[in-house]
């Protein structure tokens, strides 16, 4: 099995071009093995690379624990700059995914910029925010953010009766000037921190402003590098006109055997 290895601020994934249908019958299982740091590949999560009619091409992304999941930003972007290097040449991109039609583009540095779902409400949770980007997401703003551990409170949180049975993503994030921000993510899925989450990065820039702590436009830091958002807020307390951009490169390819 020929694959492609990516990240984006160290959100790293397998990628595999089924623009053939060769990979169709790929299982939970397999999936699993090929995600796994010790015995497979190792990355965050897993995506093929789709026929769409309609579309340049769809995405369909699966968490490292083998189950089909919603949304990846970082991802998304990692796909639409491996479409770009493997001969789908746009200026803009139109793809499909699992929680709808997404575009992008390709900088002149060679970022991807992603546009997001529109976020229609932010929720309220023991005095935290909760709110979907194209995934769902638990965001706490804290002080002094590398002193929080993300693994145990993130867990706790990820599993609260109250987000059961899907569980949710947890964020921390902490406001260090009106245009900038630090996030760190326990992602669902992985179940563990992550270098970076791009919907994650995305609902915490969109809590940060509707909690009057900072701008529409602000750079993110992750613990995998930066990345920046940019939106519109709406007189009915909507938010449109998401994009999400920052670096997607290709790490390694290779051949992998699977046996499992």
């Amino acid at each position: 099995m020929d694959f492609f290895k990516y990240q984006g601020t160290g959100n790293d994934f397998i990628i595999l071009d089924n623009r053939k249908g060769q990979h169709n019958a790929l299982t939970g299982p397999v999936i699993r093995f090929l995600c796994d740091r010790r015995f497979g590949i190792g990355a965050d999560g897993l995506m093929l690379l789709n026929t769409k009619s309609e579309y340049d091409f769809e995405m369909k992304y699966y968490n490292a624990d083998g189950n089909e999941s919603s949304m990846c930003g970082n991802g998304g972007r990692c796909l639409v700059k491996f479409a770009y290097e493997t001969g789908i040449i746009r200026t803009t991109y139109r793809f499909l995914a699992v929680d709808g039609e997404h575009e992008a583009e390709i900088d002149e540095q060679g970022r991807v910029r992603l546009k997001m779902q529109d976020v229609i409400t932010i929720n309220e949770f023991k005095g935290d925010q909760v709110l979907d980007t194209g995934s769902p997401h638990y965001v706490k703003t804290v002080k002094n953010i590398e002193e929080i551990d993300v693994f145990e409170k993130g867990r706790e949180l990820r599993n609260n009766d109250h987000f059961s049975p899907g569980g949710i993503n947890v964020n921390f994030v902490e406001t260090t000037s009106d245009h900038e921000i630090k996030v760190r993510t326990y992602e669902r899925g992985v179940e563990d921190e992550t270098l970076s989450c791009g919907t994650g990065v995305t609902a915490c820039a969109i809590v940060n402003y509707h909690n009057e702590f900072g701008f529409n436009e602000v750079r993110v830091q992750t613990r995998g590098g930066w990345l920046s958002v940019e939106f519109d807020r709406n007189h009915d307390g909507s938010f449109t006109n998401i994009w999400l951009r920052g670096p997607a490169e290709k790490v390694f390819t290779g051949t992998v055997e699977v046996g499992v």
